[in-house]
């Protein structure tokens, strides 16, 4: 009997209120309100707007399904966080924090607070430094830190493992994921994991996180009661072909610029020369205009570089790109004013001095 909160089903998905929207708010009070009422034991929180934290939510919510063991599932959000207070429903015997270790202390106050088991994931390194000692922690406590695997596989694996500790029904053992579906649910997962630990090392796996990210808006069970559903639904080939088509669009309307493209001396020529082209109304393309601009600059016997420049809030901003691992653009860009890494960089420039830039061409 699993008591997760969704909307009210009595509502359509575009008419939730706006209070419901954040996340410290009415509706997540509500729910907690209720399960307190209804003495649930086990309270499940996730990282939001994440996917490896709703991915795991996903998989606790099967895990507490499977065994009828009631359970509320609500997404944590750092920028309107629940506190201890709120948390502290009657009977709470266990609480999950997903993909987040909490707000510094919230663990340790709220076992204190309910004598409930607190167990948190997370894979990020910034995170160690919050977690409490072992003295702290005493018995309640469990952090799985682990930097080597996204919070959504560790959890995957724990409720997983969990389930077949606990037994086995009269048909076979009972399983988090049916059969046909756990193969693409893995491989969904490792995907989820190569962006999670920046390893960028899977087939694709831009144009996947591209075709993923559309989804992340959708992660909040209290606005979308269709969120297991959905991520349920999801495949890897489907994201990757969104993502293509994403790039492809987006580097069609890129090189429509390609061909006006001009002679641009950086700092006055003391860093060479490569070619620019002005985009304004189109600075949201300045990766894909930068990266071509790079390759064509590299072609005419100039600087592999890119540079971009448009108008933004009243100040005339260069963007450079750089295609070449050789290449560091963040030179001229800190030399007047601005950063950012080698191959990608960008600074304000005045206008009478990119003048001087330009000169080249009215030679």
């Amino acid at each position: 009997m699993a008591t997760h909160f969704a909307a009210r089903r009595s509502r359509p998905f575009g008419s939730v209120s706006r209070l419901s929207r954040s996340f410290r708010s009415n509706a997540a009070l509500e729910a907690l309100a209720k399960a307190s009422e209804a003495k649930t034991p086990n309270l499940i929180l996730y990282n939001y707007p994440s996917f490896s934290g709703a991915f795991a939510a996903l998989f606790s919510h099967f895990f507490h399904d499977r065994l009828n063991l009631p359970h509320l599932v609500l997404p944590f959000s750092s920028v309107e966080p629940l506190r201890a207070e709120d948390l502290c429903i009657e009977g709470l015997e266990k609480c999950y924090f997903l993909d987040f270790i909490g707000p510094k202390g919230l663990a340790l106050e709220l076992s204190r607070r309910t004598s409930c088991q607190v167990l948190a994931f997370d894979h990020r390194k910034r995170v160690l430094t919050g977690v409490p000692s072992k003295e702290e922690c005493g018995g309640n406590l469990i952090f799985n830190v682990n930097l080597e695997k996204s919070s959504a596989c560790a959890a995957y694996d724990y409720f997983s493992s969990e389930l077949r500790d606990i037994g086995s029904s009269d048909e076979g053992s009972i399983c988090l994921l049916n059969p046909e579906v756990q193969d693409e649910m893995e491989k969904l997962l490792k995907y989820i994991e190569d962006g999670d630990l920046r390893n960028w090392a899977l087939p694709d796996i831009r144009a996947f996180n591209l075709g993923l990210s559309e989804w992340r808006s959708k992660l909040n069970c209290i606005t979308n009661p269709h969120m297991y559903e959905q991520l349920m639904e999801m495949r890897v080939e489907d994201l990757i072909g969104k993502g293509n088509s994403y790039i492809s669009s987006r580097q069609s309307a890129a090189n429509k610029l390609l061909d006006k493209v001009f002679e641009i001396q950086l700092g006055r020529g003391l860093y060479g020369s490569c070619l620019g082209v002005r985009a304004d109304g189109n600075s949201d393309l300045c990766d894909e205009i930068g990266k071509g601009l790079s390759r064509k600059s590299a072609a005419a016997g100039l600087r592999p570089i890119g540079a971009v420049i448009y108008m933004q809030r009243n100040n005339l901003k260069m963007c450079l790109r750089s295609t070449d691992m050789n290449t560091d653009t963040s030179e001229v860009s800190k030399a007047y004013g601005g950063g950012g890494s080698p191959c990608s960089s960008s600074f304000i420039i005045r206008m009478d001095e990119l003048n001087h830039w330009l000169a080249v061409n009215k030679r």
